[in-house]
This record gives structure tokens, sequence and C-alpha cells, in this order.
């Protein structure tokens, strides 16, 4: 199913962070259009907000089965409210949570400690908003 983008990130924000708070859904939406404006690594070679929301891996909430068990919660399941829509246009429109940072990943670490860094060395921690940690790429995230 095509989506525009502005609903595919509406849809995303309500899936990956819908109980998360304002913050915590511009911080995720941030992390979509970091990646989408990075020009260097792995998402540098990516341009459009397609390409990041469905490369392969990235987001739980893209896939329909994970662990060979359906997944209720994906995007294709999400009805966006208004608040959705709006922050996926605020992100879009260029604004950023400023004490994020230049954030290119995020995760619940389903505790209450975020490590200092994820995926790997590439990405620093930064912040935790909710149960997301948000972590900044590293000079090693330049070799990806």
């Amino acid at each position: 199913m095509a989506y525009s983008n502005v609903d595919l990130l509406a849809r995303l924000i309500q899936c990956e962070a819908g109980g998360e708070g304002d913050n915590g859904m511009k911080a995720v939406a941030c992390v979509v259009m970091n990646r989408v404006e990075v020009s260097y690594g792995e998402y540098g070679r990516l341009d459009t907000i397609q390409e990041v929301v469905y490369q392969p891996g990235q987001f739980s909430c893209v896939q329909e089965v994970i662990g060979g068990s359906y997944n209720p919660q994906n995007i294709y399941n999400m009805r966006p409210d208004q608040i959705h829509y709006d922050i996926a246009l605020w992100a879009m429109a260029g604004n950023r949570l400023t004490n994020l940072g230049q954030a290119l990943w995020f995760f619940n670490p389903y505790s209450p400690n975020c490590r200092p860094n994820f995926p790997s060395a590439v990405g620093s921690f930064v912040i935790r908003i909710g149960d997301h940690c948000f972590y900044n790429p590293t000079a090693a995230y330049a070799q990806t």
C-alpha cells in the first residue's frame, strides 16, 4: 500500500511512540527526518521518508510478522489522529527537539538504564525520552 510521506510518518509516529507523549513522538519523527537528511554513512544513501521507513530491519512497526508471529502493532493497522499528522508536518518542516542532537537511532531497553552505545560504537547515548533511549552518530558511523 502506498502512503503519502506525511501519512507514512504519522503512522510510524503513532506506532513507535503513540504512548510517549508529544516530545516522545517528536523525537521519533526527528530520528526519521535526521536519517533522511544525513549526508554520510549508511543513511546517507537514503533520500526519502519512504526509503528510511521501509529500510529492512529498522522499525518493528513496519514488520507484519516478528519472530514468526503476527505483529498487530504495525503501521498498516494504525489510524493516526490529528496530533500524529501535526507532528509529522512539524518534523518535515525542519523542526527538531534541541536536546536530541542529530539522533539517528532509538530503542526501548525495557529497563531504567540506557546503554552507552547503540546499535554499536556508531551511536552514543544522548537522551532518554519516555521509554526510549536516543543515540547520536559517532565518528565511526561515517564508515558504515
